[in-house]
């Protein structure tokens, strides 16, 4: 596996586990809809959220918000539909972004973006 690529999956499993401190239930990693995947889907407080995470080492090119961009966005939101009829959801969702950062020091930082987009 490529480096970003194994960063990238521990800056979602690092995300998971701070939402999941946060009262997060985690329901399924990396679920797969075609060409779309979605990093993480939980539940707080009745809501199915979808969960897209980036990893950035700084802010140098910009903060993860900006990387997902309107062709993500649709994406994201077909293969939620997807889940959505596979599961039987019948509640409300949202759709958020958790940024993962790595400062100078090596310390890990969130940043949650609820309900980023729709």
């Amino acid at each position: 596996m490529a480096a970003h690529n194994e960063s990238g999956k521990k800056a979602e499993e690092m995300a998971a586990e701070w939402l999941q401190g946060k009262g997060y239930e985690l329901i399924e990693t990396n679920y797969r809809y075609k060409h779309a995947e979605i990093d993480l889907i939980m539940k707080y407080r009745g809501l199915l959220i979808f969960v897209e995470v980036k990893y950035r080492s700084g802010t140098g090119f910009g903060y993860a918000e900006e990387f997902v961009d309107y062709t993500k966005k649709k994406l994201l939101v077909k293969a939620a539909d997807a889940y959505i009829h596979e599961s039987d959801w019948h509640k409300d969702i949202r759709f958020d972004i958790v940024g993962v950062y790595k400062d100078r020091s090596g310390a890990i930082n969130f940043r949650h973006f609820e309900d980023a987009f729709y």
